[in-house]
């Protein structure tokens, strides 16, 4: 008997929804916008496509308005968020948010845009994203990789990964990667994680009362990452990797939201940390009050721009 197209197989609302013939229903996150210079900050951008090499893989890059060549400016790889399962690096919530924090830090951006899960499923995010890295690394010295503003703006010595949500998780497992394998002619000096999409088997701190958000997530993980080994896999639940003080960078910065069911895992990655013997600084900013990547939805808000202002001093301190 042929399956009705509207039968519901998983209901991830607001996110997507996953229909019993195979159709995908992203319900948000599918709205794109044009590189260009924003007239407000001046900040230039310009789309990608990496070589066949690095899987096409494709990024947004972004460059300020008074970047000189030759005089090598930070550069931030930034990972967006979506559980996964919805958004782009061509989103014009990105676009919004990284024009501003490139005019107010003075970095370079390579926003990469990875695929998406449930039709792409974990790993293959991760993977995307280690092949972005391995190509922007082929523009350090010692490499011949092709992007001009790679080549003449980026220092490779000030380099940080970045994120929110599930971006955010994306930004550590690199570092992560990153402490583990080699990525010639790249000094990681730290990572920022915005709401980051950690999880666990069992609830901490305020999670218990929230079997709603709790049972949401749990089914998520399982549908993105099928061949996961359940809850506490290392890349959803940092801490319960015995190996995390081989993180790759030495400096950590970590935003909670104080209304987002996800923020105690943000208190609870600092603590993995700390008691691993990691030999770095973390430090966990929690803004009352606010929700789950409150600076997104509403990116001129105080709170919002208080975190610019943050993230940009982070990543252009010494």
């Amino acid at each position: 008997m042929a399956t009705n197209s509207n039968e519901i197989l998983h209901d991830f609302s607001p996110l997507i929804r996953i229909y019993k013939d195979g159709r995908v229903e992203r319900l948000e996150g599918e709205d794109t916008v044009a590189a260009s210079i924003d007239p407000e900050t001046r900040v230039e951008s310009q789309d990608i496509a990496m070589a066949p090499e690095f899987n096409n893989v494709s990024a947004r890059l972004y460059l300020p308005q008074n970047a000189k060549p030759g005089h090598r400016i930070p550069l931030l790889v930034y990972f967006h968020g979506g559980g996964f399962v919805v958004g782009s690096a061509f989103s014009p919530v990105y676009q919004e948010h990284l024009n501003s924090l490139v005019a107010e830090a003075n970095v370079i951006v390579v926003s990469v845009n990875y695929r998406l899960a449930p039709e792409h499923p974990l790993p293959i995010a991760y993977e995307d994203s280690w092949l972005a890295l391995k190509w922007i690394a082929s523009h350090s010295k010692s490499g011949d990789g092709p992007e001009e503003w790679l080549k003449n703006y980026a220092d490779f010595d000030r380099v940080y990964f970045g994120g929110d949500s599930a971006g955010g998780n994306i930004a550590h497992n690199m570092a992560f990667r990153f402490g583990t394998e080699e990525l010639h002619g790249v000094n990681l000096n730290g990572i920022f994680l915005n709401c980051p999409y950690f999880w666990g088997n069992d609830p901490i701190a305020n999670e218990a009362g929230r079997k709603g958000e709790k049972n949401f997530l749990d089914n998520l993980w399982f549908c993105i990452c099928p061949s996961t080994t359940g809850l506490d896999d290392p890349r959803l639940n940092p801490a319960a990797n015995p190996m995390i003080s081989r993180l790759g960078c030495k400096r950590v910065l970590v935003y909670v939201g104080g209304k987002d069911v996800l923020k105690d895992r943000g208190w609870y990655y600092k603590e993995a940390l700390e008691k691993s013997g990691w030999a770095g600084e973390v430090t966990v900013v929690e803004v009352e009050g606010e929700g789950h990547v409150f600076n997104l939805s509403s990116p001129r808000g105080a709170n919002s721009l208080s975190m610019i202002k943050d993230l940009a001093r982070f990543l252009n301190r010494n």
